[in-house]
C-alpha cells in the first residue's frame, strides 16, 4: 500500500498548481474590486473638484460580481488549507481513528456540495446567465455572474478529492514523528 501512496502523491503537484491559480485569481480580483471601488468612490465624492471624474453607472454590478467570485474561490481554497469552520471542542473525547472516519465523512458531504454547485451551478449559468444582462452593461452578459458557482464548485471538488486521499492515506501511512 505505501508503493500505492508514493505513485499518488507524485500529482500533489496538480493540487498545488489548482491553489496557485485559484489564489492569483482571487488576489487579480481584489485588487480590481479595490481600484474600482476607489474611482468610484472619487467619483461621488470629488466631482465637484474634478468634473471630469464620474462615477460610471456600471462600478456596482461588476464589484459585486468580483466579491461573489472572491467569496466563492476563498470557500475553495480554505479547503486546501484546511480552514473551514469545524467544531473541535469534543475531539479531545473521540478516539484518533474516529475523528478521522468523521473528517473523511464531512469531506464527502462537502464534495457532494462541490458536485452539485459544478452541476446546478452551469446549468444556471448557462440557461438563466447567458439570456440576462447587466443593466448598466447592456453588452456584458450575466453568464459572469453565475460562473464562479461551477467554478468554485470545480475547485472544491479538486481539493476535496485530495483532502479525502490524504484521510485515508493517513489510516494506512504513520505520521512521521516531530523531532
Amino acid at each position: 500500500m505505501p508503493k500505492f501512496f508514493a505513485t499518488m502523491d507524485k500529482i500533489k503537484m496538480a493540487y498545488d498548481w489548482t491553489d496557485k491559480v485559484v489564489l492569483i485569481i482571487c488576489k487579480v480580483l481584489l485588487i480590481v474590486d479595490i481600484l474600482i471601488t476607489s474611482y468610484a468612490v472619487a467619483g461621488r465624492m470629488l466631482n465637484e473638484y474634478i468634473p471630469f471624474l464620474k462615477d460610471p453607472s456600471w462600478t456596482e454590478e461588476v464589484v459585486l460580481t468580483c466579491m461573489a467570485y472572491m467569496a466563492v474561490l476563498s470557500a475553495a481554497l480554505a479547503i486546501r488549507r484546511g480552514t473551514h469552520i469545524r467544531m473541535k471542542a469534543f475531539d479531545k473525547y473521540l478516539p484518533k481513528r474516529m475523528i478521522k472516519f468523521l473528517d473523511i465523512l464531512s469531506d464527502i458531504a462537502v464534495f457532494s456540495l462541490g458536485l452539485v454547485m459544478l452541476y446546478v451551478g452551469w446549468r444556471y449559468a448557462i440557461t438563466i446567465g447567458s439570456r440576462g444582462f447587466y443593466v448598466s452593461l447592456p453588452w456584458l452578459s450575466r453568464f459572469w455572474m453565475y460562473f464562479p458557482v461551477p467554478l468554485a464548485g470545480l475547485a472544491m471538488i479538486i481539493f476535496e478529492i485530495e483532502a479525502i486521499y490524504n484521510h485515508v492515506k493517513s489510516f494506512y501511512v504513520k505520521e512521521e514523528e516531530k523531532a
